[in-house]
């Protein structure tokens, strides 16, 4: 009765899924400012329910763009008509999708881990695995990690944030984010392997050994609980957080265009079926506003880290606006560094700058937020790929991801260390 119960579950859990079958990414290369603008356009046509990876942002950068099937004989056309140059660089999403699944499912078939050191790090996991990790990771180390409950989801859910301190009150502290975007799932995995290469090092490494002696470190993996759950069970490309939007039929938010800097301005929208709906005000969204105000009791956070994926870029302030952050040659050359030693050990490639000058531009973004607090050493990172697998990183690049990020991370980490401010 026990198994077909199970069945019955997953099965129901399998109906509720929404399929992308014959769903195609297209990748995009508007060749001077008319194309771009056309491209660019195309982002307001509902009627095709088009999902943009990557946004339109420049002449001759690549658009990465999810097409539904039933839409794919229109926007082939429509750009073959404009002389718009594209390839298509998944042919079919739910068949990456159903590898993904069931590797995953292959894996779940494992007894679960009694301790970190059994934990998986090479494949992806469910947000009840993350939590039990975390547990698991605060039980065998209660010297140097403990887990705080900054806040709760929308839903309920937890918004856990491990603390790594070797004791003290109030100490500088660095704090790293990962998943804000739910869909990123390479990022909560890399946050996973942070945690347990925290707690390895401490003791080994001495520059992370320096770096805890004096400073605390917060990590929050499942920064957007809702969507990940959501992500697993109905629908694998949600991005935005799960609360209702008044008015539509649409839901979430995105976390990452939901801060109060330049929040409403351009690079976020306004229509809640955007994947960039900025909500109804700043910090509308319990999952921001509880890092907000976590950062503001806490008071003393000299970094802050906020990873999203895909891209390889790593980025420093400002998003909103073209006005240079008056620490930029610092920032700057701080990124160049990191990446520098990030592509040390496989020759991954990253560019850096600032968010609008590198990237586009995006209002009521996290490190703007962050900077704008006095918190110097603001950066998001954007992880593999570039686009040949875009959110649907294969697991087997979990690990060599998190271990060239870390290096990264490591860099600013220890530049923070080594000046206070």
């Amino acid at each position: 009765m026990r198994v077909l119960l199970a069945f019955a579950a997953l099965f129901a859990i399998a109906l509720c899924k929404e399929t992308f079958k014959g769903n195609q990414v297209l990748r995009v290369v508007p060749k001077d400012y008319v194309q771009l603008s056309l491209v660019k356009g195309l982002e307001d046509k509902s009627e095709f329910e088009l999902d943009f990876w990557r946004d339109a942002t420049e002449v001759d950068t690549p658009v990465d763009v999810r097409v539904p099937f039933f839409s794919l004989q229109s926007v082939k056309m429509y750009l073959e008509s404009q002389g718009i140059e594209y390839s298509t660089i998944i042919e079919d999403l739910q068949v990456m999708l159903d590898m993904e699944q069931e590797e995953m499912d292959s894996a779940a078939r494992v007894a679960e881990p009694r301790n970190t050191d059994n934990f998986d790090f090479s494949r992806y996991h469910t947000i009840n695995e993350i939590y039990s990790f975390q547990d698991m990771l605060v039980a065998e180390n209660p010297n140097l990690v403990s887990k705080l409950v900054i806040g709760q989801s929308y839903q309920g859910r937890p918004l856990n944030v491990l603390k790594f301190s070797t004791g003290g009150a109030n100490r500088p502290a660095i704090w790293i984010d990962t998943g804000i975007h739910s869909r990123e799932w390479v990022t909560q995995a890399s946050g996973t392997w942070f945690a347990k290469k925290i707690v390895t090092d401490y003791g080994r490494d001495p520059a992370l050994t320096a770096i805890l002696n004096k400073m605390d470190i917060f990590l929050e993996i499942v920064t957007n609980p809702d969507g990940f759950y959501f992500t697993h069970n109905n629908n694998r490309m949600w991005r935005k957080t799960r609360s209702p939007n008044p008015g539509s039929n649409c839901v979430g938010v995105d976390p990452n265009r939901n801060w109060d800097a330049g929040f409403g301005g351009a690079g976020a929208s306004g229509n809640p079926c955007s994947e960039t709906y900025r909500g109804p005000r700043a910090h509308s969204e319990s999952e921001v506003r509880s890092i907000v105000d976590f950062v503001k009791s806490h008071g003393n956070f000299k970094a802050f880290v906020s990873i999203h994926a895909y891209s390889q870029m790593l980025l420093y302030p400002y998003g909103y606006t073209n006005t240079p952050v008056k620490d930029q040659a610092e920032l700057h050359a701080l990124a160049k560094k990191a990446i520098t030693d990030l592509a040390s050990l496989y020759g991954t490639r990253y560019r850096y700058g600032s968010i609008i000058n590198t990237i586009y531009q995006a209002s009521g973004g996290t490190i703007d937020w962050t900077y704008n607090q006095g918190i110097k050493y603001s950066y998001t990172f954007e992880l593999r790929d570039t686009g040949r697998y875009g959110f649907i990183l294969p697991a087997n690049q979990i690990i060599p991801t998190a271990r060239e990020t870390w290096l990264a991370l490591m860099t600013i980490m220890d530049h923070t260390f080594k000046n206070p401010y």
